[in-house]
């Protein structure tokens, strides 16, 4: 069975996210379901994957960082409203024997991601 896990690299210091407050939500028909909240450790990630085996459905799903928090706990001084405050990345899992990983790549004026194993 397949596993979703996350990991977050702050571009403006060249260094993992420590501390980024993370949502996951699974979105359905009738609305998102919060399935779990994390917190990043010292290398950026999840002390576990944030889904795996049979928790790990195909669908589609969401992961919202907070991200202006993050920079703002760093000291970086960025004009109200942030530019980037909570990132959201809109994904789907098609096969839940894969591993995705889904690493967001952040400063504060821009983000991307990919899909990882």
């Amino acid at each position: 069975m397949g596993k979703l896990s996350t990991h977050v690299l702050d571009i403006t210091q060249g260094k993992p996210g420590v501390g980024v407050s993370i949502e996951l939500y699974r979105v359905t028909a009738n609305g998102k379901i919060l399935l779990k909240n994390a917190v990043t450790n010292s290398d950026g990630r999840c002390d576990a994957p944030l889904l795996q085996n049979d928790d790990l459905l195909v669908g589609q799903y969401e992961l919202i960082f907070a991200a202006g928090d993050y920079f703002a706990g760093q000291g970086v001084n960025v004009p109200a409203p942030r530019f980037v405050d909570k990132v959201t990345l809109a994904f789907g899992i098609a096969d839940s024997s894969q591993n995705y990983h889904v690493p967001l790549v952040v400063s504060p004026w821009s983000y991307s991601t990919y899909r990882g194993s």
